[in-house]
């Protein structure tokens, strides 16, 4: 794929990662939404979890398809996580909360959805930080160790969401059952890697000692 086709392709997904948004803004403002403020926040926080697990699935898609331009996508991908969680967690203190410190802080410590929900947010932000260039030559190997807390973050936010969802959970198992296809191919391909190793190790034994 030459630069300007993929240039434009990315264009193309920026604009479609935005209409979340547009499409929020659309319904909340036709007064389709019977309750704004929650249709927002619990919009936003969705959509947050969902770009979280496309930017995970970008690596097994990658290795199974062959598509090595689907690592392009990565970065952009991950930030717009980064940028639905700040509009989920802005619109929780300032539209719900109103900037209440108390309250916020209340809820932290008390309601356990949103004390793992707040951790994710957390987690999340100095890799939004990093994710340019000049912090991965900074960072080096550092950078990769830091950026696997996405897998401890993508833990979290579906355990926020299911802890969210009081009566119908089975859109938290959705997401629940794509996280746990994700790392447990992971896991795979890391035991299977172990044991690539191993048994290279033996050979190689095998060879010097004879």
């Amino acid at each position: 794929m030459n630069t300007r086709t993929l240039g434009y392709l990315k264009a193309l997904i920026f604009v479609a990662c935005l209409f979340p948004i547009a499409r929020d803004a659309w319904i909340v403002l036709s007064g389709q939404a019977i309750n704004p403020i929650e249709f927002i926040t619990r919009s936003m926080g969705t959509w947050t979890l969902t770009f979280l697990l496309i930017t995970l699935a970008i690596t097994p898609l990658r290795r199974l398809t062959g598509w090595t331009v689907l690592q392009k996508f990565r970065r952009m991908l991950g930030l717009f996580a980064f940028f639905y969680v700040v509009l989920h967690f802005t619109t929780y203190i300032w539209l719900d909360k109103f900037f209440d410190l108390h309250a916020i802080l209340k809820d932290i410590y008390k309601r356990p959805f949103i004390t793992v929900g707040f951790a994710a947010f957390l987690l999340l932000t100095p890799l939004a930080a990093t994710s340019t260039d000049a912090m991965m030559r900074r960072l080096k190997r550092n950078w990769g160790r830091l950026h696997k807390l996405v897998y401890p973050i993508a833990i979290l936010g579906v355990l926020h969401y299911w802890w969210l969802v009081k009566k119908d959970l089975t859109q938290p198992e959705i997401y629940a059952g794509v996280l746990v296809v994700l790392l447990g191919v992971r896991l795979v391909w890391k035991w299977q890697a172990g044991r690539r190793d191993a048994s290279a190790e033996v050979v190689a034994a095998a060879a010097s000692r004879g």
